[in-house]
C-alpha cells in the first residue's frame, strides 16, 4: 500500500495575495467548489482576521464544502485563532492553520521577540485553537532560514501541545532541493515526538524550485504538500498543484505515495482560476498551458503518430484536456445549455441566474457560430463579475479609426442609474475609449497593466481582456470578455473601476507569508 500524499490547496488564500488578484466572496466559493470536484484534501479559504470581507469568504466555504476539510490562517494570536475559529463554524470538516516566524532575522528584526517567547505564543496558540477543532497545523515562518536544533524544540513543543501537521515553509524561495529534502528528513528522524505528526511543506518559486523543493520533501517524508493552481501566489509564487500531483503520478516508480485528486478536474480548475483571477496560463506552462501537449515538430509528430508514449509522457484526457467536446451554437436549447454547465461544474442560484447566463449564451451565438468550454467559462465569469457591486454600467460604445485620422470614441456609461456620455482621442480604438470611460468616472488610477488572450481560435473568437488599475496603492484586476476586443476593453475597465470604487478594501495583516 503506498502512502496517501495529502493535497493542501491554498489558491484561496496565499494565490490571492498575488497584486491583483484578490477574489470575492462568491468567486471564493466557486474556486472552492471546482477544488472540492477535483478531490483536493485541505482549501485554505482565506485569513479570517484579515477583513470582514475574507471573514464572510472563509465563513462562505466553510458553509458551502462538505467533502474536503476547509482550513483557515492565524497569526499566533488569540483573536486570529477565535476568528478563524468563529469563521469556520459551518464546515463538515475544519482546520485552523496557525504560524509565527522562526527565523532568527524574523524573531529579531519583524517580532522583536527572543526565541522562548515564539515558543510560548506558538504553544499557546495550538493550545487556543484546539478548543475549535482537533485539527490545527502549525508553521514555522521562514523555516527555511530557520536554525535547525530551534525548529526541532518548537516543533516538538506544538507536537505536545496538539499540533497534528507541522507545515515546513521555505517562505523566501530559498532553499535547494537537495537541502531542503534533507532537512525534512532530519526533522523527522531528531524530534521525539515526530511520529505524532504528518510533516507538509510550503515553498515558494522565488529560485524557480518550488515545485523541486516540495518533491524533494516528498522523497524525504514529508506527506503533505501545500500549493496553489496554476502555482498562483506572492511574488514570483507557490508551488504548482498540477505539477506536483502529476510528477509524483506519473513517477510512481519513484515515489512511495500518490494523491486522491481527479486528475482531470485540473484544466477546468485552471481556467476558471484564470478568468476569475485576470492571470493568464503562459501556452508552454507544464500540465495546463495551451501548448503542453501540443507537437509542431515533424519528428515529434511522427514518433507520436506512431507510437504517442514517444513522445508524451502522461495522456492529456487524464488531466482534463480533450478534444471530444460539446459545441453548443444559436440552436442550443435552455436544457443542452444547462447540461452542459453542470459538467463544467457551474450551480445557478437559481432560475433567475439560469435565465440570465442562457440570455448571455443566446446573445455570443449571435455573433459567432460555435460555443466551446472556454466561451462559456468566460461568460459565466462575466456573468459573476457583473453581479458585484456594479455602480457603473456599460451603456453605448462608438468608435471611429481610421488611416490618417485620430481615433476618437463616445461612450455612454451608466451610473447608479443616472446616464452619463463622454468623448475622447486616443493612439488607438482602444486608447481612445479607455479615456472616454475615464474623463466619465474620473478615478485618477495608474493602468498598470493591459493585456489580451484569445479564448478560443478564429476570427469570431472572444477576446479575453484584463486590466490592472493602481489608485492610493489598492490594486484591482478588471475582466471583459467579447468577440468585439474594443468592446471587451471597456468592460475591463469599467469592471475595475466598479472594484476600485468598492467600499471592501481587502486587506492582510501578516507582514510575511507562510
Amino acid at each position: 500500500m503506498k502512502d496517501k500524499l495529502i493535497i493542501f490547496d491554498t489558491t484561496l488564500r496565499d494565490g490571492e495575495q498575488s497584486p491583483g488578484a484578490s477574489m470575492t466572496r462568491d468567486e471564493k466559493v466557486r474556486i472552492a467548489r471546482a477544488l472540492e470536484r477535483m478531490k483536493v484534501d485541505v482549501i485554505e479559504a482565506g485569513f479570517p482576521a484579515a477583513s470582514q470581507g475574507d471573514f464572510e469568504a472563509v465563513q462562505a466555504v466553510a458553509d458551502a464544502i462538505k467533502d474536503s476539510t476547509v482550513c483557515g490562517l492565524a497569526r499566533a494570536l488569540d483573536k486570529d485563532i477565535d476568528r478563524a475559529g468563529e469563521a469556520l463554524k459551518g464546515a463538515q470538516s475544519s482546520r485552523i492553520h496557525t504560524f509565527i516566524a522562526t527565523s532568527p532575522i524574523h524573531m529579531q528584526k519583524k517580532l522583536n521577540m527572543q526565541p522562548d517567547q515564539v515558543i510560548e505564543y506558538a504553544v499557546r496558540a495550538v493550545k487556543r485553537a484546539r478548543q475549535y477543532t482537533d485539527n490545527v497545523e502549525f508553521s514555522p515562518e521562514d523555516a527555511g532560514r530557520s536554525e535547525e536544533d530551534f525548529l526541532c524544540r518548537i516543533l516538538e513543543a506544538v507536537i505536545d501541545a496538539g499540533a497534528r501537521t507541522l507545515n515546513i515553509p521555505d517562505t523566501v524561495g530559498y532553499s535547494m532541493p537537495q537541502q531542503f529534502g534533507a532537512t525534512i528528513a532530519n526533522l523527522i528522524q531528531r524530534i521525539p515526538n515526530s511520529d505524532k505528526a504528518i510533516f507538509s511543506v510550503h515553498c515558494h518559486n522565488d529560485l524557480g524550485l518550488a515545485v523541486a523543493n516540495s518533491l524533494s520533501a516528498v522523497m524525504n517524508g514529508a506527506r503533505q504538500v501545500e500549493c496553489t493552481i496554476n502555482g498562483l501566489g506572492e511574488r514570483a509564487g507557490n508551488a504548482s498543484l498540477e505539477e506536483v500531483v502529476m510528477a509524483v503520478r506519473t513517477r510512481q516508480d519513484f515515489f512511495g505515495c500518490d494523491t486522491g485528486l481527479d486528475a482531470r478536474e485540473i484544466v477546468t480548475c485552471s481556467k476558471l482560476v484564470s478568468s476569475i483571477t485576470g492571470f493568464p496560463v503562459q501556452p508552454n506552462k507544464a500540465i495546463v498551458g495551451a501548448n503542453a501537449f501540443a507537437h509542431e515538430s515533424g519528428i515529434h509528430q511522427d514518433g507520436v503518430l506512431k507510437n504517442r508514449e514517444t513522445y508524451e509522457i502522461m495522456r492529456a484526457e487524464d488531466v482534463g484536456w480533450s478534444t471530444n467536446r460539446m459545441v453548443l451554437g444559436k440552436h442550443s436549447g435552455r436544457n443542452a445549455f444547462k447540461t452542459r454547465m453542470a459538467e463544467l461544474g457551474v450551480q445557478f442560484a437559481g432560475e433567475a441566474d439560469l435565465n440570465d447566463a442562457f440570455f448571455r449564451f443566446k446573445q455570443l451565438a449571435d455573433k459567432k457560430h460555435d460555443i466551446f468550454d472556454e466561451d462559456l467559462q468566460a461568460l459565466i465569469s462575466e456573468q459573476g463579475f457583473e453581479a458585484e457591486d456594479e455602480h457603473i454600467k456599460l451603456v453605448a460604445l462608438k468608435v471611429c479609426s481610421e488611416t490618417g485620422e485620430v481615433p476618437n470614441a463616445t461612450v455612454t456609461i451608466r451610473v447608479d442609474g443616472k446616464e452619463m456620455t463622454g468623448c475622447a482621442q486616443g493612439g488607438g480604438a482602444v486608447d481612445a475609449s479607455l479615456k472616454a470611460i475615464e474623463s466619465l468616472v474620473k478615478t485618477g488610477a495608474i493602468l498598470a497593466l493591459y493585456s489580451v488572450n484569445n479564448i478560443t481560435n478564429g476570427t469570431d473568437a472572444q477576446g479575453e481582456v484584463t486590466v490592472r488599475l493602481e489608485n492610493a496603492g489598492r490594486i484591482v484586476n478588471g475582466s471583459g470578455a467579447d468577440t468585439d476586443i474594443v468592446i471587451a476593453s471597456a468592460k475591463a475597465y469599467i469592471n475595475a473601476v466598479n472594484k476600485l470604487q468598492s467600499v471592501d478594501q481587502r486587506q492582510h495583516p501578516q507582514k510575511g507569508d507562510v
